[in-house]
């Protein structure tokens, strides 16, 4: 059924936070779509090497990432 790609920096979340992206996810979307469908959905989180992500024109590294994240 529904198929959501997320599409992250590698090595800026942890297990346990890629964890939580799937749950909140399929619960956002849940609250949309309903919960039967948000029972059926797949979420997949795939990591980005750094330097291959553009950003405002300008390939971005994993410290780019990590930096935006602390920054809030």
């Amino acid at each position: 059924m529904p198929l959501i790609d997320v599409q992250v920096m590698e090595g800026v979340f942890s297990t346990d936070e890629k964890a939580q992206i799937i749950a909140r996810v399929t619960e956002g979307f849940g609250k949309v779509a309903g919960h039967t469908l948000a029972d059926a959905t797949s979420v997949r989180v795939h990591e980005i090497p750094g330097g291959s992500w553009g950003y405002a024109g300008t390939a971005m590294t994993t410290e780019d990432a990590r930096a935006m994240r602390a920054r809030g």
